[in-house]
C-alpha cells in the first residue's frame, strides 16, 4: 500500500479521517458511490470540501494511487468528482489508480477548484 507522504491525516480540529495507517489484512475496503443528499450536516459538508482541497493540493489532474486514502472518504466523492483513472478498475485494490473529473469538481466545490 503506497502512503501518501505530506497528505493531510484528517480535518484540522475535527476527527473526520483522510488516511488510514495501515493495510487491512483482508484487503482494501471496496469504494462505492455513496448519494449526497442536500440535508446532509455541515460539518459533513466541509470534511467533503477539505478532502478535496487536500486531493487537489496533492495530486492536481494527475491520476493517483489510492493508496492509504481513506475509502470512506473516498466514497462521498466516488463516481462523481474522483472517477476511476484506468479500465478495468478494481474498487477493492490499494493500487488502483484514480483522478479527479475536475469540471464536476468544479462544479460541486467552486471554492477549491477555480
Amino acid at each position: 500500500m503506497e502512503k501518501h507522504r505530506g497528505f493531510p491525516g484528517r480535518l484540522p480540529g475535527t476527527d473526520f479521517q483522510f488516511v488510514i495507517r495501515r493495510a487491512s489484512a483482508g484487503g482494501a475496503t471496496k469504494l462505492v458511490a455513496r448519494e449526497r443528499f442536500a440535508d446532509r450536516r455541515p460539518a459533513d459538508r466541509r470534511a467533503d470540501e477539505g478532502f478535496m482541497a487536500a486531493l487537489w493540493a496533492h495530486f492536481g489532474e494527475d491520476p493517483f494511487v489510492r493508496g492509504n486514502l481513506d475509502a470512506g472518504r473516498l466514497s462521498w466523492l466516488f463516481g462523481r468528482e474522483v472517477i476511476p483513472a484506468e479500465d478495468p478498475f478494481d474498487p477493492a485494490s490499494y493500487d488502483a489508480l484514480l483522478r479527479i473529473d475536475v469540471a464536476r469538481a468544479q462544479v460541486s466545490f467552486p471554492d477549491v477548484i477555480g
